[in-house]
């Protein structure tokens, strides 16, 4: 069996010439670098070779390349340049440089404040890569240049799709996680909505979510806890939210559980001072998801007591499962859930693996749009 580090640098250079994106319209992440690193993970690095070459028949766009240097000591230098991604190459470049002059952890603190407000970057993905690259070389005593680029990359792609969501939230209220979620008012969506309109309607409710009603009263109803058992309360509900909507394209309410759960990779390398306010921007990315994506509660209340009595195999069968199902987004959400759950058991994680198991169409079958 191949070591972890052996595994993931082999996929990092199968995976290395593709690009950000992919798809016609750049709405579809490349995924590569995170499934084949959650792979390694699971144990499962001898199936990496094998799933590395059925993903990169999906045909990618072109890795971007440099235009214009960009000064990190230099805020009009950076800043102006936060959220275009015609300059992901120059982001690319300038966290090459970081990586190179800088330990790791030192260039993770350094940006990741100026990076968190905008954790809605490629819908998540510009964070929960980030935590993968992160997850990787920490676990690796000497981490090797492929993997110090592929932290470059989450980094970049962050900084390059970075958008920020409007308000600043913070815990001040008196609400629980749970009830925050259940009081917020959420407009009607159509029934069953395909995969292109849902992300036309969703689009456009995000460009107003501000004027949307709840949004900003619900950025400070949440009442304060420890940062690590607000992201157990954040994964455990999402889990039951994903459950509850069946009525949806069954991918972007994923990421209600598989960010909080990459932010909790990447909170112990973080000062302090730094977690409550990377789990309050969670929880706005939380609500944001809410709204634009669902149309009301659906099944949420029941979610918890359908998980107590549903059946459902044991982790290790919808770890292999997902393995065999090869889609990226069921092997990152499998390991998430895997990882919660073994925190803090919530029978919502592995009824909601086996929910997104069955919804989401096999990569082969060709039904992913």
């Amino acid at each position: 069996m191949a070591s972890y580090s052996d595994a993931v640098n082999d996929a990092l250079e199968r995976l290395d010439d593709l690009g950000y994106e992919r798809g016609d319209r750049s709405e579809l992440v490349n995924h590569g670098p995170m499934a084949a690193e959650t792979l390694a993970t699971l144990g499962h690095g001898a199936d990496i070779g094998a799933w590395v070459e059925v993903y990169r028949a999906k045909p990618h766009h072109d890795r971007p390349t440099p235009r214009h240097l960009l000064d990190p000591s230099d805020e009009t230098s950076w800043r102006s340049a936060l959220g275009d991604f015609g300059r992901a190459g120059d982001w690319e470049q300038l966290f090459r440089r970081e990586l190179a002059e800088s330990p790791w952890p030192e260039v993770v603190v350094r940006w990741w404040p100026r990076l968190v407000s905008g954790l809605l970057a490629g819908i998540t993905h510009g964070a929960i890569r980030t935590a993968h690259a992160i997850r990787s070389v920490a676990g690796t005593p000497d981490p090797s240049p492929a993997q110090l680029t592929e932290l470059a990359r989450g980094l970049a792609y962050w900084a390059a799709r970075h958008r920020s969501l409007p308000g600043q939230p913070d815990f001040r209220g008196m609400s629980s996680l749970a009830r925050a979620v259940a009081e917020l008012p959420r407009e009607q969506l159509g029934n069953s909505l395909p995969p292109p309109q849902a992300r036309l309607v969703s689009r456009e409710r995000l460009g107003r979510i501000d004027r949307m009603a709840g949004y900003r009263e619900a950025l400070h109803t949440v009442a304060p806890a420890d940062p690590q058992l607000m992201l157990t309360r954040m994964t455990a509900e999402f889990a039951g939210v994903y459950l509850a909507h069946t009525e949806i394209y069954p991918i972007p309410l994923i990421h209600g559980v598989t960010l909080p759960a990459a932010v909790r990779i990447v909170l112990p390398h973080l000062p302090q001072e730094m977690h409550l306010p990377t789990v309050a921007a969670v929880w706005q990315l939380h609500v944001a998801l809410l709204l634009a994506f669902t149309g009301g509660r659906g099944g949420e209340d029941s979610a918890l007591e359908v998980a107590r009595q549903a059946e459902v195999p044991p982790f290790d069968e919808l770890i292999a499962r997902a393995v065999e199902h090869k889609d990226e987004h069921v092997i990152k959400f499998t390991e998430a859930c895997l990882r919660e759950n073994g925190l803090r058991p919530d029978p919502r994680y592995a009824v909601a693996v086996q929910a997104a198991q069955q919804r989401i169409p096999v990569p082969e079958l060709g039904l992913i749009p």
